[in-house]
């Protein structure tokens, strides 16, 4: 595929994106890329821009602020940033897709997530699989290290290929900003979307209790300071605004241009990005 036709093709996804959700009246929203804070999250490091702040890893922070002040259900289509990201499926710079959906659960978006992945690469069945299914008998073990369940993880995920699968029932401990399973809080109400091996899409039943983002985000910091990383400052605007309370809703974030990698049957993001690396 030439260069035009990889443009075109893009440009023709994003379109088809946006008519998606118009369709569904969720509303596009544009929130910053600069912003004076950013994630705990041990797993990502952040951008800084000495002066102003960081660039983005996600839109959810801000995203959330506006359905706290009562925005209806949203989206948000535009570049992220993470940093010493680069490889054959990460690069510093990428496109995120990231929606929230008012009175909707895990289960709901997950389907929605599948509609869709169905416009863009067309239809096809998607398999759900746990998260204990995958890592096998380091699931049980209590003196695992998370960097060995991370590793099975990824491998797991790179051998769920061909196909779609929703990987579900992440343990509590990596719930990240999912609430826990109502009937079995032993368990996330997040999921993952993997198509050929690739991971695609993260999404949860949010969160909605301010005093256990305040517990997660000091575990986060604590994890940050063992591991010898940078500390970082809850972002407290985020945490004000759920003071005023989130409403009931899922939402999940998607990787843009490695699904269009995979509509053009290519091996890696540098082959339909736009940017310095195209």
């Amino acid at each position: 595929m030439n260069l035009a036709e990889r443009v075109r093709l893009r440009a023709q996804t994003l379109a088809d994106i946006r008519a998606f959700f118009a369709a569904r009246d969720v509303l596009e929203v544009q929130t910053a890329v600069l912003a004076p804070s950013t994630v705990t999250d041990p797993d990502v490091e952040s951008i800084a821009v000495p002066g102003y702040g960081f660039l983005q890893t996600s839109p959810e922070y801000q995203m959330k602020r506006l359905l706290s002040a009562g925005a209806p259900s949203i989206y948000q289509l535009g570049p992220v940033f993470r940093h010493e990201e680069r490889g054959r499926l990460h690069n510093p710079e990428f496109t995120m897709l990231e929606w929230y959906r008012l009175g909707f659960d895990d289960q709901l978006l997950m389907q929605e997530v599948a509609d869709l992945v169905a416009v863009v690469l067309g239809p096809g069945a998607v398999q759900t699989v746990t998260y204990q299914q995958l890592v096998g008998e380091l699931f049980d073990q209590s003196h695992v290290e998370r960097s060995d369940l991370d590793l099975r993880f990824a491998e797991a995920c790179d051998g769920l290929k061909p196909g779609r699968f929703f990987v579900v029932d992440y343990p509590a401990d990596q719930a990240a900003l999912a609430r826990l399973r109502p009937d079995n809080p032993t368990v996330a109400a997040r999921f993952e979307l993997v198509i050929d091996g690739v991971e695609i899409a993260n999404g949860y039943w949010e969160l909605q209790d301010p005093v256990e983002h305040e517990r997660r985000f000091a575990a986060d910091r604590a994890l940050r300071r063992a591991r010898g990383l940078v500390d970082i400052e809850p972002d407290r605007p985020f945490l004000d605004a759920l003071q005023k309370g989130l409403p009931n809703c899922a939402g999940v974030a998607l990787g843009v241009d490695r699904l269009l990698m995979l509509a053009q049957h290519a091996d890696r993001l540098d082959a339909v990005m736009q940017g310095p690396e195209f």
